[in-house]
């Protein structure tokens, strides 16, 4: 085996981990941010043993543990990985007990922003090459753990949800464009469906129980970065700026004029109450009921049986595209789990860097269901060829951001985000619809964000 960047960095965390806290950092927001009074020195041994805890079980803990044996048996450490389904509630709860994990896989960045905030976890530039690290990530993915200038958590696995996905022999049958640049291009290319079918071009559906409502935000947040970028969008998503500016209507504008009934299957009624994974099915059929679906690449878990066995010759897949007059760049929208470090000793930081670099998860990448976030993972490792795109698509993007609902505070982010979505497709006005939802949003957070 290779030696490994992980193998080599151990002995030296051991012996003298003041040096790697040394002039090798590069987080440029470092030291004058510092929350909590850190500038800790050199890491304790450790006892040899690292408990992790996370959100995930079943089969991807499984593969999880085995990407991690590796490491195991290279560095003599025992990893512990305890799985809590309601984890963002109960790593709440350990906090206020003292019983905490020394690594926590958080799903969402909201859960390390209070962790930040609350001096519980450590910034990343205490014991990782901050730009070493940033030079392999998708670009962006970092700032999704950004809390006031410093980073807090690193990724350790990659979704991505600016995917648009299409019938592969009906595209080529047709002669259609399968990688349109611009949402204009993409207009274009919807209008050809409806004129040369008759059919609706766009599979869209929503259904989701109590839920219902979640999969119109991930639209809406697309439009944002596209039509104003990156910097728009935090502002958006973490309150800098009100939910009802104009910017924001005119996103749910933009998004209006492509989900018309006449665009999707079903009309509102079939975006609404088709369940969301079986908004694509249609496509499968002869001839095709609809074309085209923007889904994250959790969506090839839902496709049918005969479809998923052959995902390379029937399934295309392009990204969302940018906006010509908008944003120079193709964003890429999606979310991941981040790993956080409660505990500041040798064998803590030898996982975490670990779990950060780019030769963590092959066993888990060959199982299905797993990207990295790393540009320079070995995609060879991928089990079809629709996930190597899937990633490539990632690693080509200009600027990621994660999920803005799952920042936003939960009254509007799960809540009013959701609600007023269904009545944005059932017919209520984009201004509206923003002013309803800026309405709940909490004026203590707004403060808190604002100083």
């Amino acid at each position: 085996m290779a030696e490994q960047k992980w193998r080599k960095a151990l002995p030296a965390l051991a012996a003298a981990g003041a040096l790697l806290l040394g002039g090798c950092l590069q987080d440029p927001n470092a030291g004058s941010n510092t929350v909590g009074g850190f500038g800790l020195g050199e890491p304790e041994q450790g006892d040899g043993v690292v408990t992790i805890m996370g959100a995930f079980g079943g089969d991807e803990e499984a593969l999880f543990n085995e990407s991690l044996q590796p490491f195991i048996e290279e560095s003599g450490i025992q990893v512990n990985y305890v799985s809590d389904q309601d984890f963002t509630n109960t790593i709440q709860v350990r906090v206020t007990a003292g019983d905490l994990p020394d690594i926590g896989l958080f799903p969402q960045p909201g859960g390390i922003m209070n962790m930040a905030a609350g001096g519980h976890v450590y910034p990343i530039d205490e014991f990782l090459d901050y730009d070493a690290l940033n030079a392999t990530l998708v670009p962006g993915f970092l700032d999704s753990a950004r809390y006031k200038g410093r980073v807090y958590a690193v990724p350790m696995r990659m979704a991505v949800k600016s995917i648009v996905w299409y019938p592969k022999k009906a595209f080529e049958a047709n002669g259609w464009n399968t990688a349109p640049a611009t949402l204009q291009e993409l207009d274009e290319l919807t209008e050809q469906i409806k004129a040369e079918t008759g059919a609706t071009p766009w599979c869209i559906a929503w259904g989701s129980d109590q839920a219902t409502g979640w999969v119109g935000t991930d639209w809406i947040e697309e439009y944002v970065l596209r039509l104003w970028g990156p910097q728009v969008y935090d502002d958006w998503i973490y309150g800098r700026m009100p939910f009802n500016d104009e910017k924001i209507v005119a996103a749910f504008e933009a998004y209006g004029e492509l989900a018309t009934p006449e665009n999707v299957l079903g009309g509102n009624d079939g975006v609404i109450n088709t369940p969301f994974s079986d908004a694509m099915n249609s496509a499968f059929s002869e001839p095709p009921g609809c074309y085209l679906m923007r889904q994250g690449n959790f969506a090839i878990g839902f496709f049918p049986d005969d479809i998923a066995a052959n995902l390379d010759e029937e399934i295309g897949i392009f990204s969302f595209p940018r906006d010509a007059e908008g944003y120079d760049g193709q964003p890429m929208l999606g979310g991941g789990d981040l790993a956080a470090a409660f505990s500041y000793d040798a064998d803590t930081i030898a996982v975490m860097e670990f779990l950060s670099s780019d030769e963590f998860g092959g066993p888990w990448a060959q199982g299905g269901g797993w990207l990295s976030p790393h540009t320079t993972f070995d995609g060879s490792q991928y089990p079809d060829d629709i996930t190597r795109q899937l990633a490539q698509l990632a690693v080509e993007s200009d600027v990621f951001r994660f999920d803005g609902s799952d920042v936003m505070p939960r009254e509007v982010g799960s809540g009013s985000f959701w609600t007023e979505m269904v009545a944005f497709q059932s017919g209520k006005s984009a201004q509206a619809t923003v002013d309803a939802i800026q309405a709940t949003w909490p004026e203590a957070e707004e403060a808190e964000e604002e100083e």
